[in-house]
C-alpha cells in the first residue's frame, strides 16, 4: 500500500458502496471515513473499523483520495457543485475516484472543475454483480492518467481482481457504458430464447445448461439468465430497471454523438419503459425478459 496514503473517504455506502468500502477497509491498512444518508450501512461498517462522518466534508477532510459510489453521474455532479459538498471543501493534491456509472459529458466536465482547485478527479466505474463486490472480484474500468492509475491502483485491488486503464478520463466510463449496454443486449437475446424454445417445447432449463457448454456460452447467460432468467427471480434492491435505463441512457447519448444508429438499444428501452409502467421500475432489471412475446 502507498504509504503516503494515510486516510480514505468513501461517499455513497449502498448496494455496492458498503461492501466495497469494507473490503477497503479491512484489506488497505488506511483509515477510512464513510458517509451515507442511511445510518445502517454506518453502523455495520463500524465493526469492520471504518469511521463514521457527519457530512461530505468529514469525508473529504484529511482525506488523500474520497471515492465516491452514487446512483448517477447526475448525483455524482450535485455532490460536486452542493454549497458545502466536494468541490466546496477538496483541497490541492486530493484525488477523487468515481466508482459511479456517469455520463462521459459530466466526467470529463467534473475533471476541469477540480483541476481548477488543484485536485483530481478520474472515473473507475464497477462492474459485474453485488456478490463480486462482496468477494472483493469486481472489474473496474479506469479513465486516469498514468500517474493518478498507479496512486489508487493498490486501493482498488482490495475491492477487485480486474483492473484496466482504459485511458484518459472520461475512458473508463464509455467502457463500462459500452459494457451495461452490450449485456443488456444480451439478456434481451436470452428471454427471445427461452420464448422460442418453451413454444418448441423445449425446457428452458435444457436450454440455457446446453448453451452454457457451446458457443453461446457467456456471463449474461450464467449470471442473468440461468441465475434469474431461467427462476424468474426479479429481487428487489438490486441493480433495477430505473438504473439500468439509466445507463442505457448513456449508451445512447455516445450513439448519438458517433452518429451511430443505435435501433437496438431504442428496443431495449422500449422494454424498461414498459417494465417501469407495470410497476416493476425497482426490480433487477433482467424482469424485462417477462415482457418478451407479451
Amino acid at each position: 500500500m502507498n504509504a503516503a496514503i494515510k486516510q480514505i473517504g468513501f461517499i455513497g455506502l449502498g448496494v455496492m458502496g458498503e461492501p466495497m468500502c469494507r473490503n477497503l477497509a479491512v484489506k488497505s491498512g488506511v483509515r477510512v471515513v464513510g458517509y451515507d444518508l442511511s445510518a445502517a450501512p454506518l453502523e455495520r461498517l463500524a465493526k469492520h473499523g471504518v469511521v463514521r462522518a457527519a457530512s461530505v466534508r468529514e469525508a473529504v477532510a484529511g482525506s488523500d483520495v474520497v471515492f465516491l459510489c452514487l446512483p448517477s453521474g447526475e448525483a455524482v455532479f450535485e455532490a460536486a457543485h452542493a454549497a458545502d459538498g466536494l468541490l466546496a471543501n477538496i483541497t490541492a493534491g486530493q484525488l477523487v475516484a468515481d466508482l459511479s456509472t456517469s455520463s462521459v459529458e459530466v466526467t470529463r466536465q467534473l475533471q476541469k472543475d477540480f483541476a481548477a482547485r488543484g485536485a483530481t478527479f478520474i472515473d473507475t466505474p464497477i462492474a459485474r454483480t453485488r456478490a463480486a463486490a462482496e468477494a472483493g472480484t469486481l472489474s473496474v474500468m479506469v479513465g486516469a492518467d498514468t500517474a493518478s492509475f498507479d496512486r489508487v491502483r493498490p486501493l482498488i485491488e482490495t475491492f477487485a481482481e480486474e483492473i484496466t486503464l482504459c485511458g484518459p478520463v472520461g475512458s473508463g466510463q464509455v467502457l463500462k457504458i459500452l459494457n451495461n449496454m452490450i449485456l443488456f443486449h444480451n439478456v434481451k437475446i436470452l428471454a427471445e430464447a427461452k420464448a422460442i424454445a418453451t413454444h418448441a417445447g423445449v425446457d428452458s432449463t435444457v436450454l440455457f445448461e446446453t448453451l452454457a457448454k457451446g458457443s453461446a456460452d457467456s456471463f449474461a447467460l450464467r449470471n442473468h439468465g440461468i441465475k434469474a432468467v431461467l427462476k424468474d427471480d426479479f429481487p428487489l434492491k438490486a441493480f433495477s430497471v430505473r438504473y439500468a435505463r439509466k445507463d442505457l441512457g448513456y449508451a445512447r447519448q455516445l450513439a448519438k454523438s458517433a452518429g451511430v444508429d443505435e435501433q437496438s438499444s431504442r428496443d431495449i428501452d422500449a422494454l424498461f419503459d414498459r417494465a417501469i409502467a407495470a410497476g416493476d421500475g425497482d426490480r433487477y432489471w433482467p424482469v424485462i425478459s417477462k415482457l418478451i412475446n407479451d
